[in-house]
């Protein structure tokens, strides 16, 4: 894949979100597959080029958005991966659960478990990579 503009900007974002050693992590793992390697490529230019870098919200609102849009859908594998995006942008542990558990009241509270069994672990799983 010819590497636009788009495409250049949106791994520069990626890997700010995902942290340096994550970022490598996951180039290394999935997306090293040549069939998550193509995904990968349209989500680079077209998410992450073309939304995240996008003027009228910042970086931290979008990464609440994510978390949001995956608790309400159900979306737990990319929860995992969001939640360490708000994290890395300032959102702190209590307030993500407090975002999960307001959701409750929406879309209800079988969704906002789930979401909170994943929040626990991802949580747990930076502790431990932080010390």
């Amino acid at each position: 894949m010819e590497r636009s503009e788009l495409y250049r900007k949106g791994d520069e974002k990626r890997r700010e979100m995902y942290g340096e050693a994550a970022y490598r992590r996951a180039n290394e793992t999935v997306y090293a597959d040549p069939v998550m390697r193509r995904f990968l490529d349209v989500a680079t230019e077209t998410v992450f080029g073309a939304l995240w870098t996008r003027p009228g919200l910042d970086t931290r609102t979008r990464a609440l958005i994510c978390v949001v849009s995956d608790v309400a859908t159900q979306r737990e594998d990319e929860l995992a991966i969001h939640l360490r995006f708000a994290l890395n942008q300032g959102w702190t542990e209590d307030e993500l659960i407090e975002t999960m558990l307001h959701l409750s009241g929406y879309i209800g509270v079988p969704s906002v478990r789930g979401a909170m069994l994943v929040a626990s672990r991802v949580f747990a799983e930076i502790r431990a990579e932080t010390g």
